[in-house]
């Protein structure tokens, strides 16, 4: 499976974690050059499972909160924890 990005393949991998309709990457399998942490919100610091947004940058274009992670996840999400979700301009296939 792979995650892309106007035609840049972000994320690819095998061994996929689904969990309520996403698909979660493993860490080792996402392009470390293309994340980056965006600020959190309210909303993010109020998750349970202490989530961290992350905007995508390709070709010097800035994709605000496209990747997703879940740093304490809780029981119900322990198994997407240290793994990316992506969403938006992202697709996955």
């Amino acid at each position: 499976m792979k995650a892309t990005l106007n035609g840049h393949v972000i994320a690819d991998s095998e061994d996929i974690v689904s969990n309520g309709g996403y698909a979660y990457f493993p860490a080792a399998a996402t392009q470390p050059n293309v994340l980056e942490k965006a600020n959190k919100t309210d909303s993010d610091r109020a998750c349970p499972h202490g989530v961290q947004f992350y905007d995508a940058c390709v070709e010097g274009k800035r994709y605000e909160r496209a990747a997703w992670s879940y740093e304490r996840p809780q029981p119900s999400m322990q198994a997407v924890g240290g793994r990316f979700g992506f969403w938006k301009d992202v697709k996955v296939a």
